[in-house]
């Protein structure tokens, strides 16, 4: 995406938050044309380094700036492990927020083969699944093996090496992760765009 794309995006998941939280009104409207083509979105809310809020979908509903909208109210709002401690208005100015636009996710039978920081992860077994976002592994230091393991534990409830059983489904996805940057006072988002499609 271009910056001017970028900020829009980022512009349109804060007025979000902003309306839900009642601070202002917002539509889920850009003068920016924005991509038309992608295959979810997941918004990331911290305050410095903790996280206040994640969700996500790996499905597009609607474009992307009403993706984007919807994504961004659920997760400062329905998050279920912060049911108790939601987002206050008077945090939001110390709220980091980070959209990851989703490529298409791919099924892989060679799931250690994953390139750490460039692909997410998405695990099924029945019931069960969980996903990790690109930037996880990298933000963990947590090497291939450590992200596919962490996600089945920690994510989809399944044992530690389920990853490697065939009857479990990984799936690799590539994202383009647009994030202001640590201050939000600052004027550009960072961009930290997936290189290569899983």
């Amino acid at each position: 995406m271009t910056p001017e794309q970028q900020e829009a995006v980022l512009a349109i998941a804060r007025g979000a938050i902003e309306d839900e939280l009642g601070v202002a009104a917002h539509e889920p409207r850009s003068d920016v044309e924005l991509p038309s083509r992608f295959s979810g979105v997941f918004v990331t809310l911290k305050r410095g380094q903790q996280l206040r809020g994640c969700m996500g979908t790996f499905q597009p509903l609607g474009g992307l700036a009403e993706t984007v909208d919807r994504m961004a109210r659920t997760s400062c709002c329905e998050d279920p492990r912060f049911m108790q401690d939601r987002i206050r208005p008077d945090e939001l100015d110390k709220i980091r927020i980070e959209v990851s636009v989703l490529e298409e996710a791919q099924r892989t039978t060679d799931p250690a083969s994953l390139v750490v920081g460039q692909h997410g992860i998405l695990i099924r077994r029945g019931p069960r699944s969980g996903c990790f976002l690109p930037q996880v592994a990298t933000e963990r230091d947590w090497s291939a093996e450590e992200f596919l393991t962490q996600c089945c534990v920690t994510k989809a409830g399944l044992a530690p090496d389920a990853w490697k059983d065939p009857e479990t489904e990984v799936y690799l996805f590539g994202a383009e992760v647009i994030a202001e940057p640590p201050d939000p006072g600052s004027d550009h988002p960072t961009n930290r765009p997936s290189r290569r499609r899983p």
